[in-house]
């Protein structure tokens, strides 16, 4: 645990998840992505809660969050994070989301607009019909998602990772990250004992196998009014060009020379672009 952070779980949607709480000022909800926990945040969390009261949350099937059958589309999962941020008291809150956790915060502030003060998305947009556009087979000068395929699978990636997450880490930030020592291997190890855990691969899996959903749920939002900020490095190019006609006040931010994980191989210069952003 952080010094000054405190655990918290909370029952909200039929689930229960688990939150790391410390900080005062306006609360900032920090949201992680695949394959993390709340731990990704932890270099930025001692900065940010000089300013914030920072919540980083596993999300429904991440970490000790609880790990259900069902319920991971990003709008079932962004009323999870909605149902937390009232129950502990807030009327809006800043909302930031990496990977997943930056799906699922484009969902909290479409379908939770009043709640929801401004948003920053990191590295991925919201899924939407260009997603079908990815091929299994790599193609030079593109991305070759493979994991969005192989999550698809049900059944078999939990029973080929079961024990072996750690392979699954080390091939993700070997694979995308640009400094490999800025996860170190007490990150790797909390990352891989968190997907070690019955139900864990099964479940970020269904964050995948939601895509369709998410997809239909997009063509009914409307355009976002609340500030936006989306950066990224490593998948950055893809951010003006999914988000660019998704909100009526955005801006876009480049982080270069750095990989997938800014949160932890560039902390310094994603609290700036937070707080600049914030405020």
């Amino acid at each position: 645990m952080l010094a000054g952070f405190e655990d918290g779980y909370a029952d909200v949607n039929g689930t229960t998840l688990h939150y790391v709480a410390g900080g005062a000022g306006e609360p900032l909800m920090l949201l992680p992505g695949w394959p993390m926990t709340w731990w990704e945040y932890h270099k930025v969390m001692p900065i940010l809660a000089r300013r914030y009261r920072v919540i980083a949350v596993d999300l429904r099937g991440m970490g000790d969050s609880d790990k259900p059958e069902a319920g991971y589309d990003k709008k079932n999962m962004a009323r999870d994070v909605a149902e937390l941020a009232r129950q502990l008291g807030y009327d809006r809150v800043n909302i930031a989301g990496s990977d997943i956790g930056a799906m699922v915060a484009f969902s909290f502030a479409a379908n939770h607009p009043d709640l929801t003060r401004k948003l920053a998305m990191i590295e991925v947009p919201h899924p939407d019909t260009f997603f079908y556009q990815f091929t299994v087979l790599p193609q030079p000068g593109q991305p070759h998602l493979w994991w969005f395929a192989f999550n698809q699978v049900k059944d078999l990636p939990e029973r080929l990772l079961a024990g072996r997450a750690r392979l699954l880490i080390d091939w993700c930030v070997d694979h995308m990250a640009s400094d490999l020592d800025a996860i170190d291997e007490q990150s790797r190890a909390i990352y891989a004992a968190a997907y070690d855990q019955p139900g864990a691969i099964r479940a970020a899996n269904g964050w995948y196998q939601a895509f369709p959903q998410d997809i239909e749920d997009m063509r009914t939002y409307d355009t976002l009014s609340v500030p936006v900020l989306a950066l990224g490095s490593l998948y950055y190019q893809a951010m003006p060009i999914a988000l660019a006609d998704k909100a009526t006040d955005i801006r876009f931010l480049e982080i270069s020379n750095a990989g997938h994980y800014l949160a932890e191989e560039r902390p310094d210069d994603l609290v700036r672009a937070l707080t600049d952003f914030f405020g």
